[in-house]
């Protein structure tokens, strides 16, 4: 089978943002602009294509992130086959709560369009999409939307993301009016203004610059050519001698300027108004890169274990990353997968190299939305997903059984919130532990474990609006009813200082007895660098065979806690003496032993609680400023900076995630339902002593 459309032409680009800055509404204009859907979904209304779960329609915010497919010919060349571009897009949800979904998309996409709110500028979410986009290389174009809002200023918006994102940034477009007046945009590239005419906005009409906007849009081009031409040396040389540029060539070094992150293209709009989308779409096509742009994919290669490359071509073999599982009503499990290189037809078998399993591929689907269409082939660069993998999960590795690879893979952040659940009746407790595994199949943030003194199933997530989701699905998908309990914190326990400790482990019974004896040296670790075990035995006083035995006792002790019950993080531990005995000596014991050491050095290493700490921005009207304030320093909050925004003031700062449950409440209360906050996972900090005392006598969650 032929290929659709050359790989050249094709994009695979996200749409990321803070929550609430309108991605959806932008990915609805560009269904409606490339023809997909017929008429325009809102999200105000409950009606966007891309929000298709209820959760997502009921509460106006996305959840999962939605795929689809799309043809584009860019607004300045004429609607031939050949200037089609494809694009494949991934809307993603702006709540950090469900960052995983942002993540997992990112891994995957070619090039991302950030959308701002013009009002806002850049919010601290936009912050945290943008260093993970940073995290996986992503190039990006910046959309600044809802340019019709009161308040909106597109050079306070692009200040700010001068100031706090990056200094190559570079705008390509300026509004004609602000506010209520937005009028269209003028292109600073082609040198022309842009109206957007008709009911949606779908006429575009380019006129010359209006008198009053020349002046401005010819500083503002001075400023884009200055940084451009910076870039190539060709074209300084022609800017310098103060000769004419041609948009081709701008074009031309703007692209790969892009595509080796030098710079980042700015447009704006409105998407609710319909206007400025089909210019972002051109954008998009004009300068984020097609799959053969980009470095080839790196892997291992399973036989040699060494890296290998494999180039975005079809004629190289297959390999693919899953990189999300759904549930779907109707055909049971979705995986969603990236083909990095190769082609993969309907039917035929490909090994799933992070099992080493087989998979039979039975069907293939062009997603949208939730909608799909089955086709029979797939080609590199593509996105598609496939039914019923039986081995495969978020981050698994699909290719050629003849030459496997094994692609990088997808590492997500830990829980930081736990609650209880137990089902009304006896009957719903295996539907929920069915339920749990698949929705943890779906997503590698929300994790279930049992506890073993009171036999309760406790599920961790990143926050109480993803919890609050998971618990809403199991109840609607699943139809269980559930009781939960209150949300609690996830502590961790660390030490802080280096310690010795032994362990010995002898069982003398009338047959053969246990013998295990290790010494065990800790030391704390920098936050967020993990465990790490280092064996040290000299001259085989402890036999190899025993030192995993050791390593995995050391796990399971970590996993307790010395302090509270808590897991132990960030921890060097090292086996550095020991004995055993010819006959006694076991796994078990070394295990037990280990596990003996483990806890008796944690204690003398001044073992102590963590606790997660939260970056928060509230932001609330100025006649409720000191009482918000007031309100955090009763919450264990600093502030680290208040700004103003129109007649509101902003507060940001860190609070203990403890002291934050109600605080949507407490919030609304205080401000007459006016203030709004939004807030993410920061760092594990350690607990104050007197807290600490209560939480170990478990007066607090």
């Amino acid at each position: 089978m032929p290929r659709p459309h050359p790989i050249e032409k094709t994009r695979d680009i996200g749409i990321i943002a803070h929550i609430d800055a309108g991605k959806t509404t932008v990915s609805e204009r560009v269904l409606f602009y490339t023809g997909i859907s017929h008429k325009i979904g809102e999200v105000h209304e409950g009606e966007a294509v891309m929000d298709w779960m209820e959760q997502e329609r009921e509460r106006g915010i996305t959840i999962t992130s939605a795929a689809t497919t799309c043809t584009w010919t860019p607004t300045d060349l004429p609607k031939e086959k050949a200037n089609e571009y494809w694009i494949n897009i991934i809307d993603t949800p702006g709540h950090i709560d469900f960052t995983v979904e942002v993540q997992r998309s990112l891994r995957v996409l070619d090039g991302a369009v950030v959308v701002f709110d013009g009002v806002a500028g850049v919010e601290p979410q936009s912050e945290t999409v943008w260093r993970q986009a940073d995290g996986y290389k992503v190039p990006r174009i910046c959309f600044i939307n809802k340019i019709d809002r009161m308040g909106a200023s597109f050079e306070k918006s692009f200040d700010s993301i001068l100031q706090k994102l990056t200094k190559n940034a570079v705008a390509i477009q300026l509004p004609i009016g602000e506010e209520a007046s937005l009028e269209g945009v003028v292109d600073l590239i082609t040198q022309e203004a842009v109206y957007f005419n008709g009911e949606k906005g779908e006429i575009i009409e380019k006129k010359p610059i209006p008198e009053e906007y020349k002046e401005k849009a010819a500083q503002w081009r001075g400023k884009m050519l200055e940084k451009v031409a910076a870039e190539d040396h060709a074209l300084l040389e022609k800017f310098l001698a103060g000769e004419e540029i041609t948009v081709q060539e701008i074009r031309a070094v703007l692209r790969q300027s892009v595509l080796d992150y030098k710079l980042v293209p700015v447009l704006c709009g409105s998407a609710l108004k319909n206007k400025g989308v089909q210019l972002m779409l051109d954008a998009a096509c004009y300068y984020l890169p097609s799959p053969v742009d980009l470095p080839p994919v790196k892997g291992l290669d399973l036989e040699t274990n060494e890296e290998i490359e494999r180039k975005a071509d079809d004629g190289a073999p297959f390999s693919a990353l899953v990189f999300k599982i759904a549930t779907d009503p109707y055909v049971g499990s979705l995986g969603y997968f990236r083909v990095y290189s190769g082609t993969l037809k309907k039917g035929s078998y490909v090994l799933n190299s992070t099992s080493g399993e087989k998979e039979r591929i039975g069907r293939i689907l062009r997603m949208h939305a939730n909608d799909r269409k089955e086709i029979e082939e797939v080609f590199a660069g593509d996105i598609a997903a496939t039914v019923g993998l039986r081995t495969a999960v978020t981050g698994h590795t699909l290719c050629d059984e003849a030459k496997p690879i094994l692609l990088e893979k997808l590492t997500f952040p830990e829980p930081v919130i736990s609650i209880r659940i137990e089902p009304k009746t006896k009957a719903d407790q295996e539907k929920l532990i069915l339920a749990m595994k698949k929705l943890a199949e779906e997503d590698p943030t929300f994790r279930i474990k049992e506890d073993v003194e009171t036999g309760e199933t406790i599920m961790s997530g990143m926050g109480e609006l993803h919890l609050d989701i998971l618990v809403d699905r199991m109840k609607r998908e699943f139809k269980i009813e559930a009781n939960v309990g209150a949300p609690q914190v996830a502590y961790k326990e660390t030490i802080f200082a280096e310690a010795e400790a032994e362990g010995k482990f002898i069982r003398q019974s009338g047959g053969r007895g246990q013998y295990g004896h290790v010494y065990l040296r800790l030391k704390p670790k920098e936050r967020g660098t993990g465990y790490e075990f280092v064996n040290a035995i000299k001259g085989g006083v402890i036999p190899q065979e025993y030192i995993p035995a050791v390593d995995k006792g050391v796990k399971e002790a970590m996993d307790k806690g010395v302090v509270a019950g808590y897991p132990l993080i960030d921890v060097e531990v090292t086996l550095y003496d020991g004995s055993f005995h010819e006959v006694d000596s076991s796994e078990i014991a070394f295990k037990i032993a280990a596990s003996m050491a483990l806890q008796e050095g944690a204690k003398r290493g001044k073992a102590a609680l963590l606790e997660p700490i939260m970056k928060l921005e509230t932001v609330v009207p100025e006649e409720f400023f000191g009482d918000a304030i007031g309100d955090l320093n009763r919450r264990r909050g600093t502030i680290d900076e208040t700004l103003d925004r129109l007649n509101l003031k902003v507060v940001r700062g860190k609070v203990p995630l403890s002291e934050m449950f109600g605080y949507a409440t407490s919030l609304r209360s205080l401000t007459q339902g006016r203030g709004t906050f939004t807030m993410e996972f920061d760092h594990y900090e350690r607990v104050p002593d007197n807290i600490a005392k209560e939480i170990i006598e478990g007066k607090r969650r």
